[in-house]
C-alpha cells in the first residue's frame, strides 16, 4: 500500500465550503481521476482518507492537508495533476509527496493566519495589538454545542502583527491587515476567537467582517518562531536518484591535435 500526502487550497467563493462538502468533492475528484484507492474493511467500505485540522468553515487556506492510501503505485506528481483537473477552481492540489514518515498530524502544531479587516485604520489595529499583546490572559467566549465556553486567546498566539495591506491589493477607504501565529491548542483557538479578544482589550470591532485566510501550517519552531513545512521530512526521507549512465561513464582524457 502506497501513502500520498496532499496540500489544497480553499480560494474565493470556495472558502465557503464546509469540511463536509470538500469530503465529497474530493471523493468524486477521486473517481473521475481513476485513483486506485484503498479501502476500509465492514458492511460500507469507504476511500482510506485522513483529513488534518481543516480549516473552519467562511476562512480560506492556502494551506490544508489530507493523507491518502492506494493499492498501486503512482507517481505523486502526476497524481497531483490529475486530482487538481478533476477539482473545482478555488479547490486545488499544490503539493504531493509520497509519506515515508509517521505523524503527520502531529506535525500540525501551529497556523500563520492573515486577517484583512476593510474599514479599520492601521494604526487603530496596531494600537489593539499591542494592548492584546500586553496583556497576560484575554478571556473570550464562544458558543459550543455544549453551551457558551469561556477560554483565554492571549496564551496561544505566538505572534501578532498589524500592517497595511500589499500594493496590489488596494481597497476603497482604510484597511488593516492583521498576520498571527496561532498554536494549536485544546480548546481550539480561532481567528475570529482573536478578533473577540481584541475587542475585549481594546474595543477594535471591524465595521465588515474580517477575510481570513490560513497561509501555512506545521511545526512551530519555539526558537525562530516560524512555522515549518510539514511535508519536508518525507521529501527529505526520498531515496536518493540512482547515478546516471553519463553520470557513471570514466572520464577520458582529451584527444590532442592530429598528427
Amino acid at each position: 500500500m502506497q501513502r500520498i500526502r496532499l496540500r489544497y487550497t480553499k480560494r474565493g467563493r470556495l472558502r465557503f465550503t464546509s469540511h463536509r462538502d470538500f469530503q465529497r468533492a474530493f471523493e468524486r475528484a477521486l473517481r473521475r481521476a481513476e485513483v486506485p484507492m484503498a479501502y476500509s474493511a465492514g458492511f460500507t467500505p469507504h476511500p482510506k482518507v485522513s483529513y488534518a485540522n481543516a480549516a473552519p468553515t467562511g476562512t480560506g487556506s492556502e494551506a490544508e492537508y489530507l493523507e491518502i492510501a492506494l493499492t498501486e503505485h503512482r507517481d505523486p506528481d502526476k497524481l497531483r495533476e490529475l486530482l487538481d483537473e478533476s477539482l473545482p477552481d478555488g479547490l486545488d492540489i499544490t503539493d504531493a509527496v509520497e509519506a515515508r514518515t509517521s505523524g503527520l498530524a502531529d506535525r500540525l502544531t501551529a497556523s500563520v493566519w492573515e486577517m484583512r479587516l476593510d474599514g479599520v485604520e492601521p494604526q487603530t489595529a496596531e494600537n489593539a495589538v499591542t494592548a492584546f499583546l500586553a496583556a497576560e490572559t484575554v478571556d473570550v467566549q464562544r458558543k459550543t454545542k455544549n453551551g457558551m465556553r469561556t477560554f483565554d486567546a492571549r496564551g496561544a498566539v505566538a505572534d501578532l502583527q498589524a500592517g497595511r495591506p500589499q500594493p496590489d491589493r488596494p481597497g476603497e477607504g482604510p484597511c488593516a491587515i492583521l498576520r498571527l501565529v496561532v498554536r494549536h491548542v485544546t480548546p481550539a483557538v480561532r481567528p475570529d476567537d482573536v478578533l473577540s479578544g481584541l475587542r475585549a482589550v481594546a474595543d477594535l470591532a471591524p465595521p465588515v467582517p474580517a477575510a481570513v485566510t490560513r497561509l501555512a501550517q506545521g511545526l512551530f519552531d519555539e526558537e525562530s518562531g516560524t512555522v515549518t513545512d510539514p511535508l519536508a521530512p518525507d521529501r527529505e526521507a526520498a531515496p536518493a536518484a540512482p547515478p546516471t549512465a553519463a553520470g557513471t561513464a570514466p572520464a577520458t582524457a582529451p584527444e590532442g591535435p592530429a598528427a
